[in-house]
């Protein structure tokens, strides 16, 4: 699989041209130019550097190299002198107006030698592969509760919850996970993070007595579909059995059909009520297993 893969790397780099420092025609390489297209109407140093994946110092270097050209400028920010934002000039919006015609340009050469059938197969590839390596970028982690990343989750998941509620949704009335309660050594709250921006969430809180109590589940719609949720839920339940948990328990309303769906696949289990949720229709239990010892020796160590 590696060697597909690595096949697949030298292919592509190939035929879009990355290995030329004269990207699309233009003198500048393949980073120049995607920089100076992210950029677009105007983007804050910060964010680019989380969309791109980038190092600061490179970063830093690429953004050097278009002001010297003049088509980008970075200054403060209007909202925050702290925060500095690029900003395209007159030439820069030009030269990014001419990159797309070249793109696109790039893009039909690749289709043109094709018959329509193997058009069709290139493209619906094209579009697998693009949600694979999507769901390879995103990173799942804990954070405080109380972060900018937590909370916008939270915001959102509270806004789905009122608007697919028969009843509506007021988190006052629901069974408890606050902050607090969210973090260590009481719980742990851990966040999807896909381009420097949140997509999804999901907390434990831990009893003493009880089982850990998943609460906060929640995937951005637009992130569906990439199998964030799978990947929140089997982060959870490894936390839980590191916690010395030996099952993981939750309730869920009966509109959330995709997340029942996910439960049950899951292997959980339906059991009775075992508390007052006024918005729960369903409650289930999972067994945890550790991993035998093999399979903790060939485990990836979380960074």
């Amino acid at each position: 699989m590696i060697e597909q893969v690595r096949r697949f790397n030298r292919v592509v780099t190939q035929r879009v041209g990355a290995l030329d420092d004269h990207y699309l025609a233009r003198d500048r390489s393949l980073g120049e130019s995607r920089v100076l297209w992210e950029i677009g109407s105007g983007c804050d140093v910060r964010t680019l550097r989380a969309r791109l994946g980038l190092d600061s110092g490179y970063l830093s270097r690429l953004l050097r190299s278009l002001e010297r050209e003049g088509l980008v400028e970075v200054v403060a920010s209007d909202a925050d002198q702290r925060v500095r934002t690029a900003r395209l000039t007159k030439a820069g919006a030009a030269e990014r107006s001419l990159l797309d015609r070249r793109s696109d340009a790039l893009a039909s050469s690749m289709l043109a030698p094709l018959d329509d059938a193997q058009r069709e197969r290139l493209v619906t590839a094209m579009h697998d592969v693009e949600r694979l390596l999507t769901a390879s970028l995103i990173e799942v982690g804990p954070v405080d509760p109380a972060s900018s990343e937590a909370q916008t989750c939270l915001r959102h998941y509270f806004d789905e919850l009122d608007a697919r509620f028969d009843s509506g949704f007021d988190p006052n009335l629901s069974v408890t996970a606050d902050v607090d309660e969210m973090r260590p050594p009481r719980g742990v709250f851990v966040v999807a993070m896909l381009g420097g921006e949140p997509i999804g969430c999901g907390a434990l809180k831990f009893d003493p007595v009880e089982p850990p109590y998943l609460k906060r589940m929640w995937v951005a719609p637009e992130a569906r579909g990439l199998g964030v949720g799978k990947r929140l839920l089997a982060d959870l339940e490894q936390r839980a059995l590191d916690a010395g948990g030996r099952s993981v328990r939750l309730e869920t309303n009966r509109s959330l059909t995709e997340a029942i769906a996910m439960y049950r696949a899951a292997g959980y289990v339906e059991v009775e009520p075992f508390n007052d949720e006024r918005y729960a229709h369903h409650w289930f239990v999972k067994r945890l297993h550790p991993p035998d010892k093999r399979s903790r020796r060939s485990r990836t160590p979380r960074g």
